[in-house]
């Protein structure tokens, strides 16, 4: 069978920490925000929760799966225990895990989450993995794109040279911290063959080294580099999207509830949104659907538990408040 979806980057096991003993100081314009727990001493905590095959790449293609498309994961693992249960977890999704490579010797990549009040901060290490592009049968439709280690620009070249050389491969990009970090120049390749790109908006002026603040003017800049298509989210002051076909603003869909946390929000939106795509609907269109999965999550622990699937992504949609509609800007 034929792939709708590749998607290549990290994955993880989350161990999220639900804090009840610290509190969080920020400057007057509730920025540069620091977490606090009392030093040299003992905190109690409520819960741990191990959430695995987690990270972009994986949730892209949990979401993907959960929409009906064939989607499988390029992601290293360790050869231990944590390995087996992301490969089980993804297998249990629908996920084809044929193309994971497990690496003797070497460990899973185990981050924690601290997760105080809606929001977390999580504590990352990325283990170092001998990252090659798989041989593959059949191109797929598309490859999704995100965060890998660092010391991986060999990946990406690969990666950007088979996009070259089958044009039919559309590839969305999700650049993650390691990945802005090279540089637009390292990754030039990359960006001149990417369909559409995710960021948000401080990603975006990071990714640019610019301090321009009108988000239609990021996203101009952005498709500059090469992407026919971007996307960038602003936290709660919602989503914009700009095509040779023009520009539109989305608003966030409301919280059906307080969110519990908001791990894994941004992974909802730009996966869901390439599905859509990929089903054939506009792209300001297709976003909507990413923001329905995006509420969604953020009412369950983890950034996996509340991807929805079609039948689901309709009912909310068909519910949308009236205001809940890509405009023109």
């Amino acid at each position: 069978m034929s792939l709708d979806v590749l998607a290549i980057g990290d994955t993880t096991i989350d161990a999220f920490i639900r804090l009840k003993d610290a509190s969080v100081h920020c400057d007057v314009n509730r920025e540069n925000c620091m977490l606090c727990m009392r030093f040299a001493d003992k905190i109690p905590y409520d819960f741990v929760e191990e959430i695995p095959a987690v990270g972009n790449a994986a949730n892209a293609a949990v979401a993907c799966a959960r929409l009906g498309l064939s989607a499988a994961t390029r992601v290293h693992v360790g050869e231990d225990e944590n390995g087996k249960k992301c490969i089980e977890s993804l297998k249990k999704d629908g996920v084809d895990t044929s193309l994971i490579v497990s690496e003797q010797g070497n460990k899973t990549n185990y981050h924690y989450v601290l997760w105080y009040e809606d929001e977390r901060t999580i504590l990352i290490k990325h283990e170092h993995y001998n990252y090659s592009f798989p041989k593959l049968k059949e191109a797929p439709k598309w490859i999704y794109l995100s965060s890998v280690a660092e010391g991986a620009l060999p990946y990406h070249k690969e990666i950007a040279g088979y996009v070259a050389l089958n044009p039919e491969v559309k590839l969305a990009f999700q650049p993650g911290t390691f990945q802005i970090k090279l540089g637009v120049e390292a990754l030039k390749d990359l960006y001149a063959h990417t369909e559409i790109l995710f960021c948000n908006k401080e990603e975006s002026q990071r990714i640019l080294q610019t301090k321009e603040e009108n988000i239609k003017a990021l996203m101009q800049k952005i498709r500059e580099l090469g992407p026919k298509i971007s996307v960038i989210t602003d936290g709660r002051n919602g989503a914009y999207l700009q095509s040779g076909e023009g520009s539109w603003y989305a608003p966030m869909y409301p919280d059906p509830a307080p969110p519990k946390e908001r791990t894994g929000a941004g992974d909802a939106t730009s996966s869901t949104t390439v599905a859509y795509v990929i089903k054939g609907l506009p792209p300001q269109e297709a976003l909507l659907r990413g923001l329905i999965n995006s509420a969604n999550v953020v009412q369950e622990i983890g950034a996996q538990k509340g991807l929805l699937n079609t039948v689901q992504i309709d009912e909310w949609y068909a519910k949308r408040p009236s205001d809940f509609k890509a405009t023109p800007i």
